[in-house]
């Protein structure tokens, strides 16, 4: 009853980057070229992939979808970021706030499982060659990529209809230069264990759960590579795992700092500094990384 009759919260504070204040006009440009170079990155690859009939293979279809998936992961938070950059007050109001958060964890767990789905991909090309073509038809390749978008929906959208309902009656200043979920816990006039727990459980299942089949498929990879006889058949096969290996690794360093750890609602400098490179760095190397070493690419 007395959250009932506690006036609710209608817009939040985003308080940005507040300790590099000094910087933020170099950050804004910096930040906006990067912005740029993600959405022009990632749109070449999604326009090279439709228009070229040699990369129509599962591999390419898997990452336009990652590709598309950048676009729309840094362009939920990017832009109100660079709001935050140039404005002393920046705010947002309390249902764009949940869309933001709901649509960031969106995307992220897409991503998630899309790298997944790639690890896959590349244990049946190695491991199961003769098979390879039978299991991994086109169809089969898009089925896979919208269960990913399914799956990343389901798994989130109960988070944001409990957050919708929670009591936000006094504080609306978010420590953070977007609705991440921590900081806005943080301004709950309530209990939040129910919530926390349900987060911590879901970034396990989400997070730890996807990098131990990503582990697993690159243990057979690995044995698989070995046992090839030929130095250079040992270098090709490896060459097309790179990529995808080394983005698993950015990605998934920085998430383990953000979010598989029991407390969330403090956004200390390292977390915050890893969220902006999480949101604008990783997005923009993502093509250059997929790109800048492919023979097929290039001769596209």
């Amino acid at each position: 009853m007395e959250a009932r009759n506690m006036s609710r919260v209608t817009e939040f504070i985003l308080l940005g980057i507040p300790f590099l204040y000094d910087l933020h006009r170099v950050f804004f440009v910096v930040g906006l070229f990067m912005y740029l170079v993600t959405i022009f990155g990632n749109g070449f690859i999604l326009l090279i992939v439709a228009i070229e009939p040699r990369l129509q293979t599962p591999m390419y279809i898997f990452l336009s979808n990652l590709a598309f998936l950048e676009i729309c992961y840094t362009s939920t938070v990017v832009p109100k970021f660079l709001q935050t950059l140039v404005e002393t007050k920046t705010t947002i109001c309390f249902h764009c706030c949940l869309a933001q958060g709901f649509l960031h964890f969106i995307f992220g767990s897409t991503e998630l499982f899309i790298l997944t789905a790639m690890a896959f991909d590349r244990y049946l090309a190695i491991c199961r060659p003769l098979q390879y073509p039978i299991i991994m038809a086109k169809h089969v390749c898009i089925q896979m990529s919208l269960a990913t978008w399914y799956a990343a929906f389901v798994v989130n959208v109960f988070h944001y209809c409990i957050v919708q309902t929670l009591p936000f009656c006094g504080p609306n200043i978010i420590d953070h230069f977007f609705c991440d979920i921590g900081p806005l816990l943080s301004l709950v006039c309530g209990e939040t264990y129910l919530i926390e727990s349900l987060r911590l459980l879901t970034a396990f299942l989400i997070v730890i759960m996807t990098l131990l089949l990503m582990i697993v498929s690159y243990m057979f990879i690995i044995v698989t590579i070995l046992r090839i006889p030929s130095a250079v058949g040992r270098k090709k096969a490896f060459s097309t795992c790179t990529s995808h290996l080394l983005v698993v690794s950015i990605l998934y360093g920085a998430l383990v700092i953000m979010y598989v750890r029991p407390n969330v609602q403090s956004s200390s400098r390292l977390t915050r500094t890893v969220a902006v490179l999480n949101t604008t760095l990783t997005p923009m190397l993502n093509p250059f990384i997929y790109t800048i070493r492919n023979a097929e690419v290039k001769k596209a």
